[in-house]
């Protein structure tokens, strides 16, 4: 399935993405906000989410709006959000390595790995977090 950029969700992100590379980063937090707040099924909230997580203030909150994105894509249709399996599943591997929860963050980037994205893990890294967190 491709991904319609004339969507009014997908076009904000793409706007929002956008400003990143230009380095406005309240500009493209902003947008993404409204993507989320636009949002009308589970695909626009799964992406949106994806993107809001982005510029959360905290590891806690990027570790929510990852959570909220894989629930939304779990929710839409299964066609619509396989492209963007392996990047939320990277991100929430991320999100569980920043809060200290190592074993869920290499069984996510397991998952993207048998998707054909291959990330070095926390194993093969060596990773040692000194952060406490809710996702051990």
């Amino acid at each position: 399935m491709m991904i319609d950029a004339n969507n009014p969700v997908i076009e904000l992100c793409i706007r929002g993405t956008q400003a990143e590379f230009r380095r406005e980063i309240d500009q493209a937090h902003g947008l993404y906000q409204q993507a989320w707040n636009l949002a009308g099924d589970p695909y626009e909230a799964c992406i949106a989410a994806h993107y809001l997580a982005r510029y959360q203030p905290t590891a806690e909150e990027r570790f929510d709006w990852n959570r909220i994105a894989l629930e939304q894509a779990q929710a839409a249709d299964a066609e619509a959000v396989r492209p963007f399996l392996p990047s939320l599943y990277l991100t929430m591997g991320h999100a569980y390595e920043r809060l200290g929860g190592q074993t869920e963050a290499q069984r996510y980037y397991d998952l993207a790995a048998a998707l054909g994205v291959a990330h070095q893990g926390v194993a093969e890294r060596g990773v040692q977090s000194s952060t406490e967190g809710r996702a051990k």
